[in-house]
């Protein structure tokens, strides 16, 4: 029953959040279980473009380090505040949200080779806490109930403590470059004086994505209208 009760609810996440998720833990399940190599799964440009072992791209993404306290740790980020973004400032905004995904994904690619970091999954988690961060400012936030600061505090608070576990700083700071990049294009520069949106979602992703918007002005056919 209870495991019901938590498929039940995982299902009930919104759908980016689910799969991103998934596809993060699948991942580490696989290697965990030794289906798949890390060594098959970081990024490397000359195994991309001259082997083209082209899901490099995507799962590079995906690979947060084995099972243990930093994996779930990440997990949890990533699952709370992917969340907290699409059921907020990204609601019914799905293909805004996965082009979000999409720009800084090639940003910290591009950005990740010239600092020759080959798994970027944690950059994109903490792009996605700046980003809400920034969104959320006056929300307070405690830090695992040591730490009581302003929302846009976080992504500071996250790069020290990634710190004390060894791991890179050069990673979390990509993600909070990336993350700022895309505020400034997406919220800041638009309302400017002079400023305009230059983050634009390509239609076909609102198309496949967004639910389609009724028309104002459609008449239903008259058998099709509920009776008085």
């Amino acid at each position: 029953m209870a495991g019901q009760g938590l498929a039940a609810g995982f299902l009930q996440v919104p759908a980016v959040t689910r799969a991103y998720t998934a596809a993060c833990v699948l991942t580490t399940a696989a290697v965990q279980l030794e289906l798949l190599s890390p060594f098959q799964l970081y990024f490397n440009p000359h195994l991309v473009f001259r082997k083209f072992q082209v899901w490099r791209l995507i799962t590079t993404f995906l690979f947060f380090g084995p099972l243990g306290f930093g994996f779930f740790f990440n997990m949890l980020f990533v699952f709370r505040y992917c969340r907290m973004l699409e059921e907020g400032s990204f609601r019914g905004r799905k293909a805004d949200f996965v082009f979000m995904f999409l720009f800084g994904g090639v940003l910290m690619t591009l950005l990740g080779f010239l600092g020759s970091l080959f798994f970027l999954g944690q950059a994109l988690m903490a792009m996605l806490v700046y980003v809400w961060s920034r969104r959320s400012p006056h929300v307070r936030v405690n830090f695992f109930g040591l730490l009581n600061f302003q929302a846009p505090f976080l992504p500071w608070a996250l790069m020290g403590f990634s710190m004390l576990l060894g791991n890179s700083v050069l990673t979390d700071l990509l993600g909070i470059i990336v993350g700022h990049i895309y505020y400034f294009l997406e919220d800041v520069f638009p309302n400017q004086p002079g400023g305009k949106r230059l983050l634009l979602t390509p239609n076909f992703l609102k198309l496949l994505l967004d639910d389609p918007q009724e028309d104002p002005n459609y008449l239903p056919l008259p058998e099709e209208q509920p009776e008085p």
